[in-house]
């Protein structure tokens, strides 16, 4: 695969804007017009993903968008263009879906909360995008479908993401008809937390997005880790997985900082030990 140029801290390079501000990373899609993701778009986000991984200044991940699309989902001009390829774009198609699939899940495996912030369309892989991120404030003009079975080909890796956040009803509703949901609905579904009027969205997802990161950030990688693994186990082995998780927290630094802060009313100083 090509090689990606991860954007520096506050400037645009290629397809991801990255800006850092107060502990909150926001990158920023920049595919013009609809924000497929590509290969390069989902290249270039992984990489900026991963390298906020280790970065401790960042406690805290938006993603967001350019333009009036949050993301159309895959890039079907580029993927028509492999029909032509010897094996009939089977390669391609395998790599991208590969592809895709690693970007949602280090969204999900991320040890930094992201937040999805949506004034515009999320369609498809674009909609998977959203369904995989921790948390999503949308506009009031936001709008969201799976509309692959329109198009004979079945959002099935959205799905995984979909299904993970909204009733198999209303997932199945979205999957099988393909329609546009408005953002009341998404609302509704669970698809996302808040509605605001369009134009407030990024003062929303600041408000949240500060309001996150000024909370210890080894006790958030420790609960969002621990968040998703319980959701795949069954009730007794859940408990006993975050009971041992709850000992392990306790023992940490921040939990006896945070602790002792609460008992002395006073500020916590979180080291992230």
């Amino acid at each position: 695969m090509a090689e990606i140029v991860v954007p520096a801290r506050g400037e645009t390079v290629g397809l991801v804007e990255s800006r850092l501000d107060g502990g909150v990373l926001t990158l920023t899609l920049r595919n013009p017009p609809a924000n497929a993701l590509s290969m390069a778009m989902m290249e270039a986000l992984k990489a900026a993903l991963d390298r906020a991984r280790e970065d401790k200044a960042v406690r805290v991940i938006v993603l967001a968008h350019g333009g009036k699309v949050f993301s159309a989902g895959h890039d079907l001009k580029e993927l028509t263009a492999h029909r032509k390829d010897s094996d009939r774009g089977r390669t391609f198609f395998t790599n991208a879906m590969a592809l895709c699939s690693s970007l949602m899940q280090t969204i999900v495996s991320h040890p930094k909360p992201v937040i999805a912030a949506v004034d515009g369309v999320a369609t498809a892989a674009g909609c998977q995008l959203v369904a995989s991120c921790d948390l999503a404030v949308a506009s009031d003009q936001a709008r969201f479908a799976t509309p692959g079975v329109n198009i004979g080909l079945f959002c099935s890796t959205p799905m995984v993401a979909l299904s993970r956040n909204v009733s198999r009803k209303h997932a199945m509703e979205m999957l099988l008809t393909g329609e546009m949901i408005d953002a009341q609905k998404a609302l509704s579904f669970g698809l996302v937390n808040r509605v605001v009027p369009s134009g407030e969205v990024q003062a929303a997802v600041a408000e949240l997005a500060g309001t996150i990161a000024s909370k210890s950030p080894l006790t958030l990688k420790i609960g969002k880790e621990a968040f998703y693994a319980q959701a795949e186990m069954g009730l007794s082995e859940a408990y006993e997985y975050t009971a041992r998780v709850m000992v392990e927290n306790m023992l940490a630094r921040d939990a006896e900082e945070g602790i002792g802060a609460f008992i002395e009313k006073r500020e916590p100083q979180w080291t992230g030990e």
